[in-house]
């Protein structure tokens, strides 16, 4: 982004140098004034229509420049517009995940909902009131908030989920991981974790895992997927940010 706006700078001098050359009248060449002193009139007629064309040529060229410079520049300013504007998105995301992030921090460590009959029921996994568990679950989150390692909150968000398969926090595991897996690149991956966080119907992370499915596919140009997504949103939650922001990613 820095090399275009030196280039738009660049180009921009370049121009007004141009404009004065332009601006300057352009006297003929001595040798040739000389040349026509000497000559019979019709001659000399011949010569300074030869010179006068001359000057209108280099006139011409000089304005075309002027005019591929200008054209040029105006792309510049659409490059460097756009580069602003995306980065200027890509902060507004990071800082939305990071606030995000440290509100479900805060809540690791408080005492969890009693698990549900159906889940009492079944003897396999555990819940949100073992301690071990809630340390587990703000260790990976720590690795992201704290210590930066994306990698390593990767690996300990799919240790969490095998360690703890019926935790209350499994659906924001899946979507954390899917947030960290869709920032790599890696959106295969980013796609299983946000659709697993759409079978948790009553997860608050639903909208948010629908919006960032059709993120994804925004990303890969299928437009009708995408606004699928995008509507679903704005449908089942319509007064959630996630609807606005749902609404403001929809591809027209």
């Amino acid at each position: 982004m820095f090399g275009n706006l030196r280039r738009l700078v660049g180009l921009v001098l370049l121009s007004s140098a141009a404009g004065v050359v332009l601006a300057a009248p352009s006297p003929a060449p001595v040798s040739d004034l000389n040349s026509i002193s000497g000559s019979s009139t019709a001659s000399k007629v011949q010569q300074l229509e030869r010179l006068l064309q001359n000057r209108n040529e280099v006139q011409l060229q000089m304005q075309q420049q002027l005019d591929d410079m200008a054209d040029e520049i105006q792309q510049l300013r659409g490059i460097v517009e756009k580069n602003s504007h995306e980065m200027q998105q890509m902060v507004q995301r990071q800082r939305e995940l990071f606030i995000e992030m440290d509100r479900l921090r805060s809540q690791a460590g408080k005492p969890a909902d009693k698990p549900s009959e159906t889940q009492e029921q079944q003897p396999e996994g555990t819940f949100s009131n073992n301690v071990s568990e809630q340390q587990a679950y703000q260790d990976a989150v720590d690795l992201i908030l704290k210590k930066r390692d994306y990698a390593g909150a990767i690996n300990a968000f799919n240790q969490f989920q095998k360690d703890f398969p019926k935790s209350n926090f499994a659906p924001n595991a899946h979507y954390w991981l899917g947030q960290l897996y869709f920032a790599k690149k890696q959106d295969k991956k980013a796609e299983e974790n946000f659709k697993a966080v759409l079978t948790y119907k009553e997860s608050n992370k639903r909208p948010d895992a629908l919006v960032k499915l059709g993120d994804i596919e925004k990303r890969r140009k299928n437009k009708q997927l995408a606004n699928k997504y995008y509507q679903q949103v704005m449908k089942e939650y319509p007064d959630s940010a996630s609807a606005k922001s749902a609404a403001r990613s929809l591809i027209h």
